[in-house]
């Protein structure tokens, strides 16, 4: 399966929120979810699948392995105890969640789990969350480039992210935007105001429309079900080249997820 261009992000979702999130979601139509070692909802997400009619190789799911779990005695019993939870004997896709700290757990190592999880079937494919133009490229010396289904990094109009996109083009290496909405900021923006009103959309279709169209993946999250619905339009809503030059001049380096302990040093 090749990666999703829009799926259902968990961040922040726990208990019967991420529940019935997930639930709505795959009644709407969602057939790609992913969630993360961290976000402390697997399990619950693991109810809502196996409460839904959807089967399950009708979906994608991706979960991202946490610092703690790097090394390599850890990684792999880590992502046997994320399967257990969302209650699957495979994940489709398996990121490395951020870079290692102070890269107290080598690339080679961890990368080298990863892989060796998905020669063992617990993950369809593998991939990298929040690395720089550096860390990827060290990545793809370790693995190559073909090896990477995707890099996942915050990218929204209020933070562009070229550099990296652009490396990550060349290699052939997929991007997923996450927080394309910019934790809701960009909803209220009067020149994405504009460009809605011209297509008869909201704001949030035209923001991730922007990024389907720029060929990134986008797993936009919400409780909503009304908004949930909304957000799956914005994969036939078609930008036009203005609409798109509009939105480039919105890049103003406004970055959300930025944890000191975690973030490396980016382009």
């Amino acid at each position: 399966m090749s990666l999703p261009a829009f799926g259902l992000g968990t961040f922040r979702l726990k208990g019967q929120t991420v529940f019935d999130t997930v639930t709505n979601a795959l009644e709407l139509g969602y057939r790609a979810i992913d969630t993360a070692q961290i976000y402390e909802n697997e399990a619950d997400i693991g109810r809502a699948l196996a409460a839904s009619p959807v089967k399950r190789d009708e979906l994608y799911l991706t979960t991202k392995i946490w610092i703690d779990n790097f090394s390599h005695d850890k990684l792999i019993p880590s992502l046997k105890d994320s399967l257990s939870k969302l209650g699957t004997d495979r994940v489709d896709l398996t990121l490395i969640h951020w870079p290692s700290p102070a890269n107290a757990v080598s690339m080679e190592e961890y990368l080298g789990a990863l892989r060796e999880a998905r020669e063992q079937g617990l993950t369809r494919a593998i991939g990298v969350s929040n690395f720089t133009i550096a860390l990827l490229r060290q990545a793809i010396g370790i693995v190559g480039a073909d090896e990477l289904a995707t890099n996942q990094i915050e990218l929204s109009p209020y933070l562009q992210n070229r550099k990296v996109a652009e490396f990550a083009r060349s290699q052939g290496v997929p991007i997923t935007s996450y927080m394309t909405l910019a934790y809701g900021k960009v909803l209220n923006d009067p020149v994405l105001a504009k460009i809605a009103g011209n297509h008869g959309a909201t704001t949030a279709q035209v923001a991730l429309a922007w990024a389907m169209q720029q060929g990134y993946a986008v797993i936009p999250s919400s409780t909503k079900r009304e908004n949930l619905a909304s957000n799956m339009k914005a994969r036939d809503l078609r930008l036009s080249d203005e609409d798109m030059a509009q939105i480039a001049a919105l890049d103003r380096n406004d970055r959300q997820a930025n944890p000191a302990s975690l973030a490396p040093a980016w382009d």
